[in-house]
């Protein structure tokens, strides 16, 4: 078997929530809503897009550590990571969104030793936050804090889990695809070879497969039956 690397978004594939809106939602200003209305409509990118609303956040360390211990994880992603290192594959974290947010998080459930690759959330020690994008990419199509395509550059062989538009770029040139909700219609749309997955119970159940499927052409893998497991 080829040397998997395992990229997996964190909001709305690892996450349940997306960790960013609820941060914002609860501490930001209100002016963080047409900032991202900005994006929605193309005016802005990503990365533009995430350092004015994270500039917004007024709270303190113990407010935001609070709101984060409150956020759930897909139940089956432990036994995922555990799957995929039983098949010598690794997982990366690799996320648009804010990395303080995606450790603490997966402290809670032992994972915080698995590489992140996201932008990195900075505190003043008081009230204040901002953000940095240390994997941002000059050419970046999406204009993204995090370009994921630049992260999965020097990897052989590259497998891609996620969700929505931070995906899409990474989704033409990865190997293969596990595609959930907006990035399943992306691949279809795109002819991009993938399976699509409700959760990453569907991922784990996958993953054995994967050899097989990522030799499977597009026509034929956009509706491929899921063998359903208990986790």
């Amino acid at each position: 078997m080829r040397d998997w690397m395992i990229l997996c978004d964190f909001d709305g594939t690892i996450a349940v929530d997306d960790v960013t809106d609820a941060l914002l939602t609860s501490f930001a200003a209100s002016e963080w809503m047409r900032i991202e209305a900005d994006w929605h409509a193309g005016r802005i990118g990503s990365r533009e897009c995430m350092t004015a609303q994270v500039a917004l956040i007024d709270a303190s360390q113990q407010a935001v550590d609070a709101l984060l211990d409150t956020m759930i994880i897909d139940p089956a992603f432990p036994a995922f990571v555990a799957e995929a290192a039983r098949m010598d594959m690794s997982v990366t974290v690799v996320s648009d969104g804010l990395d303080y947010a995606i450790r603490r998080i997966l402290a809670g459930y032992g994972l915080d030793y698995l590489p992140i690759r996201a932008n990195r959330l900075l505190h003043d020690g008081d009230r204040g936050w901002s953000l940095q994008s240390p994997f941002a990419s000059p050419g970046c199509a999406s204009a993204s804090g995090t370009c994921k395509c630049r992260v999965a550059r020097d990897q052989a062989t590259t497998l891609l889990i996620g969700d929505g538009p931070s995906d899409f770029c990474l989704a033409g040139t990865a190997d293969y695809v596990f595609a959930k909700d907006r990035l399943i219609k992306h691949c279809r749309t795109t002819g991009i070879p993938h399976s699509s997955i409700a959760n990453l119970r569907d991922a784990r159940a996958l993953l054995p497969r994967l050899p097989g499927l990522a030799g499977i052409p597009a026509a034929f893998s956009q509706n491929l039956p899921l063998r359903r497991q208990m986790v």
